[in-house]
């Protein structure tokens, strides 16, 4: 017998709840994500040519930056990503240099904080490992647009007290855990004022000067983007996101930047992601 209409919504919603708590269990690997609504992202540079919003489809987010923990199971899996069989194609001396040893994060690096030290290419294969991929810059800034309690988060003063503190404040040496983390509107931990994270394409993001002559890739780099044709001048975080983005190599590691997976939402498989 066909099932009846309310029926199949019901099975549906409760797959969609049920993919957005429970997660991804993948390779030994848990993850779990929320659901970023379809909506539009606006570039923070904008050309003459490129003036529209840009519409971005519904996809799935990972709750929460990768942990140590969560990256080790990686590197055990496939050991050519270890520290010290990585090839300098794909990592620079600083990959993963806080860790103790190849398979020892050490104290530096409790396994429930975000890894950092991390190369785009390395973020990329442990994305690819647990079947996902990394969020573009698009879907990235949509997610981070939200506020804790509402959709704008430019207008929530809680959100802009906490993300202009934390870049106020020096790199600290050892991260600190995202799980008891405010978590946004759309129920994401940590997009703002923990860790910086590698986008898909980061290095389609244009600012003013050359900023890849500067060899450092701490805070030193994070310098502003001229603003004209910026679609708000006074967003300073989202410069400063945009000139590290801009400032990078794939295989740049640096004491602040992680990541987390993104993957394609489709409403015919209601319990994506698996």
């Amino acid at each position: 017998m066909t099932p009846r209409p309310f029926l199949q919504l019901s099975a549906i919603a409760l797959g969609l709840w049920l993919g957005t708590v429970r997660g991804a269990a993948a390779n030994g690997t848990e993850q779990g994500s929320v659901l970023i609504p379809a909506g539009f992202y606006e570039p923070l540079i904008r050309s003459p040519k490129d003036l529209a919003k840009k519409p971005v489809a519904a996809f799935w987010l990972d709750e929460q930056p990768i942990t140590n923990g969560q990256f080790l199971a990686f590197v055990r899996a496939h050991p050519r990503w270890q520290r010290s069989h990585i090839s300098r194609l794909f990592a620079d001396s600083s990959y993963l240099e806080h860790w103790t040893s190849d398979l020892n994060p050490g104290t530096q690096a409790p396994l429930n904080v975000p890894v950092v030290q991390i190369s785009w290419f390395a973020a990329r294969a442990y994305a690819r490992w647990v079947g996902r991929r990394l969020p573009t810059t698009a879907e990235w800034e949509l997610a981070a647009a939200a506020g804790y309690t509402r959709p704008d988060g430019k207008n929530d003063e809680v959100l802009q007290h906490d993300l202009y503190a934390w870049l106020a404040r020096p790199v600290p040496p050892i991260q600190s855990t995202v799980t008891t983390a405010r978590r946004n509107l759309h129920g994401a931990r940590g997009l703002h004022g923990f860790v910086w994270e590698w986008v898909d394409d980061f290095n389609t993001a244009l600012v003013t000067g050359e900023s890849r002559a500067d060899s450092g890739l701490e805070r030193d780099r994070f310098c502003g983007a001229g603003s004209l044709g910026a679609k708000d001048s006074s967003d300073y975080a989202a410069f400063m996101r945009q000139a590290l983005r801009a400032s990078l190599q794939a295989n740049n590691t640096t004491t602040s930047l992680g990541f987390r997976c993104a993957q394609d939402f489709s409403p015919l498989d209601p319990y994506s992601p698996r």
